[in-house]
């Protein structure tokens, strides 16, 4: 039977010319096998969410937790289809189109968690349009999915998937901070696609509004984002002993009355699981109430008329999201506040800084390029480009490296007593 959730225009993909022959497969499980399959999304199962990949074998990398946000994502999609009345059969939202904006939603982050992506924007600050996670997701798909030589392409992805992936939609220029939540200047194109009759920026004159405003299946994922590190960075922060009984007893005890009581009876419940080792199965149960506490909503707006995914929001529980929110804050005050992990993200900053200033030096600003230190097709990309357009290779080029290969780079690059002319890198 025939989805009428979805119409021509959410399947249409970006990139004139470029229709999708289904083979067998919808447009949306085309994207989700495109993003299976390709190198970005296995790098991920090298870099940072929490701890340093690699560091132990049973914490989360990149890859597990976004392997995790898909699978909360069709459940909440599957959940959503088997209780609203407003769907059935024949109309009801794409788990396949879910799963694929909740795969690709960290595909463009670098090594070294935010430090990293922080590093990267000041680095990139001013002309050169600076760095985010985000925007460089889309960067991924809409410019660098595939390489032939020297020349980089899309993938075509269709503008349903597309729009999934706008978390924000407030162009660098126009940013008050240039902090983060941004996209590049570059990218108006893609918002043009994805509403072509109406403006965003038109809509939504604030910057906070603007950022707010998002399809359906991109809330479906931020909802599954919440859930998946506020539940597992609390399990991971457990594992490895920065969250204990005593600390968050302390936590606790120095909150005041900052929490409500909802979230206060919470932590004394997470302190119970943990003192009774029973923790994994509490927060288990967890990501299932989170899920059930989601439900459809109806919203109007310039968009809804056009596609379905503007007619319908989600809505959740306020209790469930008062304690994502506690879950959210007691992992960044016991676990990505700690010195050990402060450390960590420091010297990861520290790392990507002075490969990307090395770099600059031998690339930007020079007429002819005094040593090899990149693979050629990126010589052959950078030849051809202006002193900022350089400078967004070399952040690509920096930004997809995993954290190993960016520490070894490094070494080989600053280290005397490390690397011989016949390693490979």
């Amino acid at each position: 039977m025939k989805n009428e959730f979805y119409t021509d225009f959410d399947m249409e993909p970006f990139g004139a010319g470029q229709l999708r022959h289904e083979k067998g497969r919808t447009p949306f499980e085309q994207d989700r096998d495109r993003i299976i399959y390709s190198p970005a999304f296995r790098r991920l199962q090298s870099k940072t969410q929490v701890f340093l990949s690699g560091e132990f074998d049973f914490y989360r990398t990149r890859l597990t937790h976004s392997i995790e946000v898909s699978q909360i994502g069709r459940s909440i999609v599957n959940h959503l289809n088997r209780t609203s009345d407003a769907l059935n059969d024949g109309f009801h939202i794409d788990q396949d189109l879910v799963e694929s904006v909740c795969l690709a939603h960290d595909i463009g982050h670098p090594s070294f968690g935010h430090a990293g992506e922080q590093v990267l924007n000041k680095l990139m600050r001013g002309p050169a349009g600076g760095f985010e996670g985000n925007a460089q997701n889309l960067r991924i798909l809409v410019d660098l999915f595939y390489r032939d030589q020297a020349t980089w392409s899309g993938m075509k992805p269709t503008r349903a998937f597309l729009d999934g992936m706008l978390k924000y939609k407030v162009l660098y220029a126009d940013s008050a901070k240039k902090k983060n939540h941004f996209l590049y200047d570059s990218q108006r194109p893609i918002l043009d696609f994805v509403s072509p009759d109406t403006p965003f920026a038109d809509a939504f004159p604030d910057e906070d509004a603007l950022n707010g405003f998002k399809s359906l299946e991109c809330r479906i994922m931020d909802w599954a984002d919440d859930i998946a590190y506020s539940v597992h960075d609390l399990d991971d922060g457990i594992r490895a002993g920065f969250i204990t009984v005593k600390k968050l007893s302390n936590w606790l005890d120095g909150q005041g009355d900052g929490l409500e009581p909802v979230q206060r009876a919470f932590v004394g419940e997470l302190r119970a699981a943990i003192l009774n080792d029973g923790f994994s199965k509490f927060l288990a149960q967890l990501i299932g109430e989170f899920i059930h506490a989601t439900s459809l909503a109806g919203r109007e707006n310039f968009l809804s008329a056009r596609s379905n995914r503007y007619l319908y929001d989600i809505a959740v529980e306020p209790e469930m999201k008062a304690k994502c929110a506690v879950m959210q804050r007691v992992a960044v005050d016991l676990v990505f506040r700690t010195p050990q992990v402060q450390q960590l993200e420091f010297k990861g900053g520290r790392i990507l800084r002075g490969l990307f200033e090395l770099l600059e030096g031998e690339y930007v600003g020079v007429d002819r390029f005094a040593h090899q230190l990149l693979p050629a097709h990126y010589h052959a990309r950078l030849a051809g480009l202006g002193d900022d357009g350089r400078r967004r290779v070399l952040c690509d080029y920096l930004s997809g490296m995993t954290d190993g290969f960016v520490v070894r780079t490094y070494k080989r690059l600053f280290d005397p007593d490390f690397g011989s002319i016949i390693d490979l890198i």
